[in-house]
């Protein structure tokens, strides 16, 4: 299901939570699952042991074949224990004390992204998405893990033909093996000490030197670790981006708001997120039986948890449909929820937070040079967000 409104979920999460927070849907290829919508009971299906997310599974569901040649396993397609000792190898990068001190450098990479915007006035309408939205994540992650950003392009390039909904197979698969070689190259280079265009100090040189060279990490396996963080870690980022300076724009009484009393800006970060819910992608596969919300998943069938569609409850988030700044949304379900829920979530919502905040201060009569419609919102299948972001000031 696509959304018609960038910012709002599909009109279909509507009417499939007007049969009960479980509902009958049939993929692309014809195999049926269910689909949770009710907030209670997307919240606990995502801590129940029963669920599993081993995307290695032949009857893990697929929404649409690419997602299965993405090979995006690291930590989100695996189950304990294998998923906990991964997550113990890098939790310690993504801490809040972590994260906190990372804040210079974003606010650094922030600023320095405002300045090349504000370089370009009187040139036209800018295009905050490619301006930037996607370089102040890309930025911080590839000197998070320690890959040169001169290389931007290529691993942009090769996310977008993995996570397109309208690619193929195929594609996805190639992006992923491109992908999987270059951090398998760059590994090499660390555990060789090449003095190559590999920087130092980042994540990928904890993971070679102390993973690696000791044997407790393979290095196909710290590839396919570095993969994913790379991918989750600027695509996801930058959606949220694009589209909360959109969604703000679109609800100028609610940006007023931020700009007199900017304390609020942590808890609109919060509502946006709960508001926009851009990974709109959580699939697992029942273990055994489980009795939820009036029905039993029987082991082996597919479970489909859009958290854009749990994240408007009414029963949770009064007038949901609103967006509110000053709403205590942490009961959101944007990162997900157990053992999974999203472990750079704290860096997340770091970046948003300084990017929105030093967006609204230094270009305060920022709007929109296009209407919403010919932004290009992103299909169904995909992270949600819009294409382009022109913008003047």
């Amino acid at each position: 299901m696509s959304r018609d409104c960038p910012y709002h979920p599909p009109a279909g999460y509507g009417r499939l939570a007007e049969q009960g927070p479980l509902s009958r849907v049939r993929l692309y290829d014809g195999r049926e699952v269910w689909v949770v919508t009710g907030h209670a009971e997307t919240r606990g299906l995502l801590v129940d042991p029963r669920l599993s997310s081993d995307r290695s599974r032949p009857d893990f569901p697929v929404l649409v074949p690419r997602m299965a040649a993405a090979r995006l396993t690291a930590l989100v397609g695996m189950d304990p224990p294998e998923h906990d000792v991964q997550r113990r190898m890098l939790i310690g990068s993504f801490t809040v004390r972590r994260v906190n001190g990372l804040r210079p450098s974003i606010r650094r990479i922030v600023d320095e992204r405002i300045d090349a915007v504000l370089a370009k006035s009187g040139s036209g309408p800018v295009d905050l998405v490619q301006e930037f939205a996607l370089p102040v994540p890309s930025t911080v992650i590839c000197e998070l893990l320690g890959v040169p950003y001169e290389d931007h392009e290529f691993f942009e390039e090769q996310t977008r033909r993995m996570l397109l909904a309208t690619g193929t197979a195929d594609q996805a698969a190639a992006a992923s093996a491109a992908l999987v070689g270059y951090f398998d190259q760059l590994t090499e280079e660390k555990l060789s000490g090449s003095e190559g265009r590999t920087t130092k100090g980042g994540l990928l040189d904890e993971l070679a030197e102390d993973r690696v060279r000791t044997g407790e990490l393979s290095r196909a396996d710290a590839s396919a670790i570095a993969m994913f963080l790379l991918v989750a870690g600027h695509e996801t980022t930058a959606n949220m981006i694009g589209l909360s300076i959109l969604t703000l724009l679109e609800h100028p009484a609610e940006l007023a708001r931020l700009r007199e009393d900017p304390s609020l800006l942590p808890g609109a970060v919060e509502e946006l997120l709960r508001f926009l819910s851009v990974a709109d992608e959580l699939q697992r596969v029942a273990a055994a039986d489980i009795e939820v919300g009036g029905v039993v998943i029987r082991e082996g069938e597919g479970v489909y948890l859009p958290n854009a569609a749990a994240n408007r409850s009414a029963e949770v988030f009064p007038d949901p449909d609103a967006l509110d700044v000053g709403r205590d949304a942490r009961r959101h379900l944007a990162f997900g929820y157990g053992v999974h829920q999203c472990i750079g979530q704290n860096l997340a919502r770091a970046e948003v937070e300084i990017a929105l905040g030093q967006l609204i201060t230094r270009i305060p009569t920022l709007r929109l040079a296009a209407a919403v419609e010919e932004l290009g919102t992103k299909a169904g299948g995909s992270v949600q967000g819009v294409r382009r972001l022109p913008v003047e000031w």
